[in-house]
């Protein structure tokens, strides 16, 4: 439900919520008050998310992996739950104006907070030790003022001297280092670089870094150093390049779950890639692709593959349906002069996506139903 705005789940029974909600990538309002949540949900692509209402959950932790993606957040409702603190990183939430915290377990506040341009802050109801009860009853911009005064007395902040390491390094890769100690990431895109610096991946040290974004550059292949953050990378971004061939390093990546290649120049993938067996989410856009990839219907875990805009010209239907984990097929607009009728068999597909190829049929008016619509027209002409 791409374009949905707003979803109210309130006072139910949910435990948790699941990460296809990421998707929903106009959401603004989401409801979640009165269930059974322990940690906060993540939201990737929930670019326009503006209220985010959690009150009266089982929450027990914030890191700045909940928060990094939310990016257009006013409202933020974590009342009545389990916090026991507040991480640094919600100074990442520049657009916040209402925070509710009240009737946690929190004792303490990070002072960048003060930073934050609140104009509600709540904090009744927590075992406040670090701001002192009177302070707390003027209101949120004293309690601001207070967390900035001591910003002051503590000398520079975390944040200032992960700058100043960024700015020691050479000056053509400006790593950011902040990023890779709070976030997580590794960020080297939009440098229209052929190359990764060294200094790059020398940036990491001993951090521990979950995603890699070398996109919107110029490489050609996939930098050897990569193969150093084998054990922890899950996302690896290498869209807009001109990658050519994918080398055997990407296959030794064995935590990859989100792999993103779209818009380069590739018209194969290699066997060894049957090795990433946690892969659960492929994306082949805008490239040079004329048959789906024969190793991708051995990757049992895949989830998701994206292959529009190639030259696709067949797919297999008994092989894909052995992929009981594939729930989105995107095949627009490729080659496709017929669609075997035995697709119709891939009862786990949730998401087919036809439009933009050259076959007759089914005809436009059966592809606007929807994908289970195409299924059972498809299954329907199945010979016997």
């Amino acid at each position: 439900m791409k374009r949905l705005k707003h979803l109210d789940c309130n006072s139910n029974l949910l435990e948790s919520i699941p990460s296809e909600l990421a998707g929903m990538e106009s959401l603004e309002l989401l409801y979640l008050r009165r269930n059974k949540l322990r940690f906060l949900p993540e939201f990737p692509s929930c670019k326009l998310l503006k209220e985010l209402h959690l009150g009266e959950n089982q929450i027990e932790m914030l890191g700045a992996e909940h928060l990094k993606h939310l990016n257009s957040i006013l409202v933020l409702d974590l009342r009545d739950n389990k916090l026991k603190s507040v991480p640094e990183e919600i100074t990442l939430l520049q657009s916040l104006e209402r925070l509710d915290l009240s009737n946690n377990d929190i004792s303490s506040l990070p002072y960048s907070l003060g930073k934050l341009h609140l104009k509600f802050l709540a904090l009744e109801g927590n075992p406040m030790r670090t701001i002192r009860r009177e302070i707390i009853n003027k209101g949120t911009q004293e309690v601001l003022k207070y967390l900035r005064s001591k910003i002051k007395d503590d000398g520079p902040s975390q944040n200032d001297s992960a700058i100043e390491t960024a700015m020691t390094l050479p000056s053509e890769s400006r790593v950011n280092v902040h990023a890779i100690i709070t976030l997580k990431i590794l960020d080297y895109s939009d440098k229209q670089t052929t190359l990764i610096p060294d200094e790059v991946f020398d940036a990491v040290k001993s951090n521990i870094v979950t995603s890699i974004n070398f996109s919107k550059n110029q490489l050609c292949e996939i930098p050897k150093r990569i193969i150093e953050l084998k054990e922890m990378v899950s996302d690896v971004n290498l869209g807009f390049n001109k990658l050519s061939f994918i080398s055997l390093e990407l296959c030794m990546l064995q935590k990859l779950s989100f792999l993103d290649l779209r818009n380069n120049f590739l018209n194969s993938l290699p066997e060894e890639m049957e090795s990433l067996i946690r892969l659960q989410t492929i994306n082949l856009s805008f490239n040079r692709f004329k048959i789906l990839p024969e190793v991708l219907y051995r990757i049992s875990t895949l989830e998701t593959i994206l292959i529009s805009n190639n030259q696709v010209g067949s797919v297999n239907p008994e092989k894909l349906k052995i992929m009981e984990n594939l729930v989105t097929l995107d095949l627009q607009n490729n080659d496709l002069l017929q669609i075997p009728p035995e697709l119709g068999n891939c009862v786990n597909l949730r998401t087919l996506l036809l439009d933009g190829n050259p076959f007759r049929v089914p005809r436009a008016a059966i592809l606007m139903k929807g994908t289970a619509a195409i299924l059972e027209y498809l299954r329907d002409r199945i010979p016997t």
